[in-house]
């Protein structure tokens, strides 16, 4: 663990892990989801690119958070801001769609 986070009080501790498990569940839900859906599931191209989007820039995220942690190892992490956190947070949930 790094010093800063560390330095976080039980709350701010608290928080944190339960945003992690939040994003754990939300991508397990997905692999489910996604897992038993088929080509013909997809008539509208635009919400198979929504997805695709959506897990790109998780998958970015996830890589930056890793390389700045190979890139400075000594050097205490920074953690995201809750606008960004949110930010992707709020990017990867799917807005429901109502078939009118």
């Amino acid at each position: 663990m790094s010093d800063e986070f560390d330095a976080l009080d039980v709350t701010e501790k608290a928080g944190i892990g339960a945003a992690l498990n939040r994003c754990r569940a939300l991508a397990a839900k997905i692999a489910n989801e996604l897992r038993n859906k088929k080509p013909e599931h997809f008539v509208e191209k635009s919400s198979l690119a929504e997805i695709h989007s959506s897990l790109e820039f998780a998958a970015d995220v996830l890589g930056r958070v890793k390389r700045a942690q190979a890139e400075s190892p000594h050097r205490p992490k920074s953690r995201p801001s809750r606008l960004a956190a949110t930010a992707a947070e709020n990017r990867l949930q799917m807005p429901k769609r109502s078939d009118g």
